[in-house]
């Protein structure tokens, strides 16, 4: 049997950035993860805060250079409906950013992650899978599929949907379906896109188009799942035609790049988020659709969370209620980003009038109030964010001269 300090169960985006977080924090760490092939064609929106948290590891170096600033965010009403939301255009220049955040592809991500990993003497790794976990005595006791028992002060549940870590907690989730599938591509044009991304609003829902580095661009294009069906059979010149039709020919001439898939949209939330010596980060506590670039920044804010609970101080033992403090802790977080996420998306499918009313009014109102559009940007980059500049101007009220 061998006693650990922390394990990180799952090698995902979530985990990887976990584990390597916690080990240059000061603690010793071993993920647990089966050996898998990691091609992942996707990619992932991070935005300001958690650039800033990637450059606190040692690592942005490595990724800027294969990712694309998004400088401006806007949002077009693409629905034929009778009441349609007016155009809603977002800079980051208005927030003092020269970038609301970087789209960035996973494969490079986690390559880099692969190899800080490797170069980290705070991590060891074990090929392995979870087989059962039990967190009844002091010290949680993890079995493995190789045979190996091992027990940990601190167990990190980042194994997904399907977490074994969750189970074995007797931690239990709410689940929830859609009528949709997210079609997932990237794809060359002719025109540039000038580090703006752009997400139409449809009546299956968002189709958001994302700058990558040169004159390409990732798109994620929710729609009914027999439609996904058919837009993944056509060759690649028919479908490169019909993603210039959807992004409204903005870019030019488009040309899909190999490896569209397919992903049925789902949502899922734990009833705890920590429980004892078990955290759960990632998806294995909170998935839900790809909309408003929120998914991996919401891990990410529960990676900060983590160091936050665990870093080194002296001896500074782990607690055997730090998970208890962990769900406290992101609750609020978690919960507002789920059902934020998903009443936007519910507001998109719905042919209730007053539901269209409601969205087209919740829009006008965002573009034609400066300072409220300016609140919603920096909630979307660093939740608490514009409460804080609130509270800093209330408590130094004179601190600006004013002109004359």
């Amino acid at each position: 049997m061998q006693d650990i300090e922390i394990a990180v169960v799952g090698e995902g985006l979530a985990g990887s950035i976990a584990a390597l977080a916690l080990a240059r924090a000061g603690r010793k760490v071993l993920i647990i993860a089966p050996k898998g092939e990691r091609r992942d064609e996707r990619t992932t929106a991070l935005m300001d805060q958690s650039i800033r948290f990637v450059d606190s590891l040692g690592i942005w170096d490595e990724i800027a250079a294969e990712s694309a600033p998004l400088s401006t965010m806007q949002i077009l009403d693409g629905t034929k409906r009778l009441f349609r939301a007016p155009p809603a255009q977002f800079r980051a220049a208005d927030v003092g950013l020269y970038a609301f955040g970087y789209n960035i592809p996973n494969k490079v991500l986690l390559s880099v992650l692969a190899r800080a990993i490797a170069d980290e003497p705070n991590i060891e790794r074990l090929e392995a899978s979870l087989t059962t976990i039990d967190v009844s005595g002091d010290l949680a006791t993890l079995s493995l599929s190789t045979g190996e028992v091992v027990t940990a002060k601190a167990v990190i549940g980042a194994d997904g949907r399907g977490s074994k870590v969750r189970e074995g907690a007797g931690i239990s989730t709410r689940r929830w379906s859609y009528p949709q599938t997210a079609v997932v591509l990237n794809f060359a044009h002719e025109q540039p896109h000038n580090n703006v991304s752009t997400e139409f609003h449809t009546e299956t829902g968002p189709a958001t188009q994302v700058p990558l580095p040169g004159n390409r661009s990732s798109l994620v294009w929710v729609v009914r799942p027999e439609e996904a069906s058919r837009l993944l059979s056509l060759d690649n010149a028919a479908l490169s035609l019909a993603v210039e039709e959807r992004v409204q020919s903005m870019l030019g001439k488009v040309t899909v790049e190999p490896g569209a898939e397919s992903w049925p949209l789902s949502s899922l939330m734990a009833d705890r988020f920590g429980k004892g010596r078990v955290a759960l980060i990632g998806e294995a506590a909170h998935a839900f659709p790809p909309i408003g670039a929120q998914g991996l920044n919401l891990s990410l804010r529960d990676v900060m969370e983590l160091v936050a609970l665990l870093k080194t101080s002296g001896d500074s033992p782990i607690g055997a209620d730090f998970g208890d403090r962990f769900n406290r802790k992101r609750r609020p977080d978690i919960m507002t980003r789920t059902f934020g996420v998903d009443l936007l998306n519910r507001s998109l499918l719905s042919d209730f009038v007053p539901m269209q009313v409601a969205r087209a009014a919740g829009l006008h109102l965002i573009t034609a109030v400066g300072p409220l559009r300016n609140v919603l940007m920096r909630e979307g980059i660093e939740p608490g964010r514009s409460l804080k500049d609130l509270a800093e101007t209330l408590r130094h009220p004179f601190s600006r001269k004013q002109a004359g």
